[in-house]
């Protein structure tokens, strides 16, 4: 009956309340989530499900945080911690640069690379590779270069963008709850910076992705709290441009001792992206990361209310780090066939959602 009712909503195009969420969360009866989901993407996409010829570059791996949740990150003096010189990071890019559309730049908070080393970075992949756009920094490193150049978001984000920034990935935001951070991730900002961030972010044109990290030691509750706080700036902004859930993965982190499920479910990580998809009306696009998910689970998620499958990727290191089943890469055409097979019209987009091409 209470199924019926937020159906009943959602067809009516009547935006669902926190509630509405929690009792989705609770609900095992997944194939009528999986439909109203269906139907939210189908009014605001289609068929059609995007993806992005894209290149992943994590110029460093040494990192002050230490995050519990992460597997990537090192201290200096360990073995294989690394800081990649920008000629290191113009010789990786050369190999697989062609027909790219994105460098998608994260890393660590590494305090040998100040905010002079991510300007000539940015500077010169830009000279050397002027048509392609670059989608780079979470709001974490954001904060950290501020901080460490003593100036504020604002202006770091300003010279950024002079040097060729586009968008900012929506990495770091993990879950926003207090309680939560500090067991998974204590010197990470708050959630509420991290909002912040994206904030002023915004208000430069500066559009980005938003995720959330689910399957560790989060409930239900700070799961909808999390989506409730990203709906409410994408109310006041609207500069977001795609949700992106993540699956947490606990294989060499050190949280691995506190997580109980341990993996999550097929079942959790499509109940998640259909939920996502309707309680986040006002984002266009919700992205199913083949990574993460396994690359099946992503095609069936394209009937649960996903219409963007990612990318190529191409040497992702991150998730890998912490155990990802996936390959680093997949091919264009590889893309192209799951959409397919999953009954959608693929549509090849650049960062900002511009069309490339649709494959009918």
């Amino acid at each position: 009956m209470e199924l019926k009712r937020i159906e009943q909503k959602v067809k009516s195009g009547e935006r669902i309340s926190r509630d509405d969420v929690i009792a989705l969360f609770y609900s095992d009866d997944l194939l009528s989530i999986g439909r109203m989901a269906e139907h939210v993407s189908n009014k605001k996409n289609g068929k059609n499900v995007y993806f992005i010829k894209n290149r992943h570059i994590n110029p460093t791996n040494i990192c002050i945080n230490r995050c519990q949740l992460c597997a990537f990150s090192k201290d200096k003096n360990e073995i294989d911690s690394y800081g990649m010189t920008i000629g290191e990071v113009i010789d990786k890019v050369r190999k697989s640069e062609k027909g790219i559309n994105e460098f998608h730049i994260v890393g660590g908070l590494n305090p040998e690379l100040d905010l002079n080393y991510y300007l000539n970075l940015l500077r010169s992949l830009k000279k050397l590779f002027p048509n392609i756009h670059i989608q780079a920094f979470t709001a974490v490193e954001i904060d950290f270069l501020a901080n460490i150049s003593d100036l504020t978001v604002g202006e770091v984000l300003a010279l950024l963008m002079k040097a060729g920034l586009g968008s900012l990935p929506g990495g770091g935001a993990e879950i926003f709850d207090s309680s939560v951070r500090r067991a998974i991730c204590e010197k990470k900002i708050s959630g509420e910076r991290w909002l912040e961030v994206m904030e002023i972010a915004h208000s430069l044109g500066v559009r980005s992705n938003a995720t959330m990290l689910y399957g560790h030691v989060e409930t239900y509750e700070d799961r909808v709290n999390h989506l409730d706080m990203l709906r409410k700036l994408q109310d006041k902004t609207g500069g977001f441009q795609s949700f992106i859930p993540l699956s947490f993965h606990p294989s060499n982190t050190r949280l691995s001792s506190l997580v109980t499920r341990h993996w999550t479910t097929g079942f959790d990580d499509l109940k998640t992206l259909a939920i996502s998809r309707m309680f986040l009306d006002n984002f266009d696009h919700i992205k199913a990361f083949w990574i993460m998910l396994g690359e099946k689970i992503a095609q069936v998620s394209l009937n649960f209310g996903v219409d963007d499958i990612d990318g190529t990727v191409v040497e992702e290191k991150i998730t890998h780090a912490a155990g990802a089943q996936t390959g680093e890469e997949m091919s264009k055409e590889e893309l192209i066939h799951l959409i397919k097979e999953a009954g959608r019209i693929p549509v090849e987009r650049d960062t900002l959602y511009n069309v490339v091409k649709v494959y009918e």
